[in-house]
């Protein structure tokens, strides 16, 4: 790492180390913890959470000159030695901007001696794609809760977000109004194997995948979400939404409601 660039100062979280500790150590590793980005630089780890309009996007080459504070998507720029992608005879240096685009600026960037110093890693809960059926249902019977604010708790299982919760569901054939001391053992299992079906082709669908392309191969992959008036693809029925303060949620009714609408309005309740 030769420069570290700071352009939205709100973004950076943390502040010992600073950002300009990482300028001569190497990326090491690289890795994940739920819905964080963990950049091992011989020691430091260099995290990210995106929230909903961040990415991480590389670039070669990367403009010599630093960037100038101010108010477009770019919110951190990381300057790497031209060796690993760049044409080292003319001096270019390649890396990565973090960007965020929009008005609600929720991108975080740390930096850090031990991941664990992050507030969020540390209440995080198992990652969904590697725990076990008895942690599992543990986890999800451990609370009184609707099955949709479960499953996007990172405090109960890290990874699932908004979109890909609705397809678990979907795929377990559950509501997402279903109260969690209430699941039998047999939908308990059905609810992980579709958890670990839809996460597991999911990260294959973006193997590959640049970021014009991403959103849209993500898009083609579900079935109910984002897709209200449309038909679903298992029994045909029109999927519904049901809409919150900042976000929403579908589902297909005869799918998994029993064939009845849930209530639109933020406390939902099933229409009767």
């Amino acid at each position: 790492i030769t420069r570290v660039d700071a352009t939205a100062i709100s973004a950076v979280k943390s502040f010992d180390p600073p950002l300009s500790a990482l300028v001569g150590r190497a990326v090491t590793d690289a890795g994940r913890h739920g819905k964080f980005l963990d950049l091992d630089a011989d020691g430091l780890h260099l995290i990210v959470h995106f929230a909903r309009a961040g990415w991480l996007r590389w670039r070669a080459p990367l403009p010599s000159a630093p960037p100038k504070p101010g108010r477009g998507p770019l919110a951190l720029r990381v300057a790497l030695t031209a060796d690993i992608g760049g044409d080292a005879a003319r001096g270019d240096a390649v890396g990565f901007d973090l960007t965020e685009a929009g008005t609600q600026k929720r991108l975080a960037v740390y930096l850090v001696r031990d991941p664990a110093e992050v507030p969020g890693i540390a209440a995080l809960g198992p990652d969904a794609l590697g725990v076990g059926a008895v942690e599992f249902a543990a986890r999800l019977r451990g609370q009184r809760a609707q099955l949709k604010g479960a499953l996007t708790d990172q405090s109960v299982l890290a990874g699932i977000g908004n979109a890909y919760s609705d397809e678990i569901l979907h795929a377990a054939k559950l509501s997402p109004f279903k109260i969690t001391t209430s699941l039998t053992d047999a939908e308990l299992t059905a609810l992980r194997v579709a958890t670990q079906a839809v996460l597991a082709d999911a990260v294959a669908r973006s193997i590959g995948q640049r970021a014009a392309t991403l959103k849209g191969e993500k898009r083609a992959g579900l079935a109910v979400h984002a897709r209200a008036g449309l038909p679903c693809p298992v029994c045909g029925d029109l999927i519904r939404e049901v809409s919150f303060a900042q976000t929403a949620l579908q589902y297909c009714p005869t799918c998994q409601t029993g064939g009845r609408a849930l209530a639109d309005r933020r406390l939902s309740r099933l229409l009767k």
